[in-house]
């Protein structure tokens, strides 16, 4: 089939994954699984290949993202329930000070977001920004957009969270360059659409608590686990994955250092670590009998489900436009482009977020676009992190109201429509932007 025949397939299955994600409300899943069947018969592919590269771009991808995103859950999950969130926000309040709050729920935000799914940290930690505010008399976003802030970031950026992890395996990125690049786009992203942003925003557009919230605190039957636990917990993982990737640069191959650093820092590895001590130390020793907490981690589990389900659909898609020969078309006519692949990378992702609005939806099919032109180019080693980190940023910018993170926060901070816009898509738009910048001029130096 000619290579504009094949562009042509690729760029109606896009508008045909859209159309059912927007319009019929067809969920994402099946949304990418049915998108893929098309693509795959209309670029001439037996549909005995069909199938098996349904079967193989599903089995590659949950291979990994299966166990990584499952651990994640359930460590986070721990963390939730031993109330593990509240004590770091009021260690960090008590040691910044009531005056330099915003940056304490910022620094919150950003720690919590890496075990947390965004939505619990933040249905978690509201009551704090609701008390800061009833407190001092200002506006809810002087406290809460720093705390979104955070919680967003670390939500797109930084592995464990399932879209930089999808998006790693769909390009063949390493975790450790990952982290890191996410780490040095996601604190500058954090000042400025967090603390500063909200200091702007928070004089413009004044807001009290909702009548029709009436959250109380959380109370806990045990005394919640200390500061320096908390975070050493959450570290563990991330330092044995970059340990990892670092001696990979430093070490010779061979070296049996190196070699024990590779299986410690391997996310299996490492996030099986950490979620075996979170279990003893947030769970057991602090009288959890076992069974609460198995019936903990098995709860866990229901929400991540969906999350590794289109996470291997993006998988599927990005399968099929490999071996159906779309993916080398596409790959070689993106190559031809002026543009670098991360300024590509960035674009295509923040162009399915604004038309659809989930962002992990963004970040896998932008990946399965952008793949092919990564190994037509030969993309490898930290390039490909700072890939991940440009299509996290991509589906960042923008949200509006096609995203439930968009209505998530209006009602929780009784705004107008108008008001969300001003405030969260234009702090979502500040993370994504600088983020992209950030690693873009990274790239410079790194190839």
């Amino acid at each position: 089939m000619e290579g504009s025949t094949l562009i042509i397939i690729a760029v109606a299955s896009i508008f045909v994954l859209l159309f059912l994600v927007m319009r019929t409300k067809l969920h994402a899943f099946v949304a990418l699984l049915l998108v893929s069947l098309l693509l795959g018969i209309a670029a001439g592919m037996p549909l005995g290949d069909v199938i098996q590269s349904i079967q193989n771009g599903m089995g590659g991808t949950l291979g990994f993202v299966a166990v990584v995103v499952g651990l994640g859950a359930m460590f986070g999950k721990m963390l939730e329930v031993s109330g593990g969130a509240e004590r770091l926000a009021a260690t960090l309040i008590a040691k910044f000070g009531e005056e330099k709050a915003p940056w304490a729920l910022g620094v919150t935000g950003f720690i919590v977001a890496i075990p947390v799914f965004f939505d619990v940290g933040f249905i978690i930690l509201v009551p704090i920004v609701y008390s800061l505010a009833k407190k001092t008399g200002k506006s809810l976003l002087h406290y809460g957009i720093p705390l979104l802030a955070g919680l967003a970031v670390t939500h797109s950026f930084i592995p464990p969270t399932p879209g930089p992890i999808a998006v790693a395996e769909l390009v063949g990125a390493e975790l450790g360059w990952v982290i890191l690049f996410g780490v040095l786009a996601g604190i500058p992203s954090m000042i400025l659409a967090g603390p500063l942003f909200g200091r702007f925003i928070g004089k413009r557009i004044h807001l009290t608590i909702p009548d029709y919230m009436d959250i109380k605190e959380q109370e806990y039957d045990k005394e919640l686990p200390s500061f320096g636990m908390i975070i050493s917990l959450i570290l563990i993982p991330l330092v044995l994955i970059l340990f990892n990737t670092l001696s990979a640069v430093v070490l010779e191959e061979g070296n049996q250092i190196r070699e024990i650093l590779t299986f410690l820092g391997h996310p299996f590895v490492a996030l099986t670590i950490a979620t075996i001590l979170t279990f003893f130390f947030l769970g057991t020793r602090r009288g959890y009998s076992r069974q609460e907490v198995q019936d903990i981690a098995t709860k866990a589990l229901e929400p991540a489900g969906i999350i590794i389900l289109v996470t291997g659909a993006g998988g599927v898609f990005k399968q099929v436009l490999i071996d159906s020969g779309v993916g080398d078309v596409l790959g070689e006519m993106m190559g031809d482009s002026a543009l670098p692949p991360i300024v590509l990378a960035f674009l295509i992702a923040s162009a399915v977020r604004v038309a659809q609005g989930s962002a992990t939806v963004s970040m896998v099919t932008a990946a399965g676009l952008i793949a092919p032109l990564l190994e037509i180019t030969g993309t490898t080693g930290p390039a490909l992190g700072l890939i991940v980190i440009a299509i996290a940023a991509g589906a960042t910018v923008l949200s509006h109201v096609n995203d439930s993170g968009f209505w998530l926060v209006n009602r929780y901070f009784g705004m107008s429509v108008k008001d969300t816009l001003k405030s969260w898509t234009m702090m979502e738009t500040i993370i994504g932007l600088t983020g992209f910048v950030v690693v873009l001029i990274l790239s410079f130096f790194i190839t």
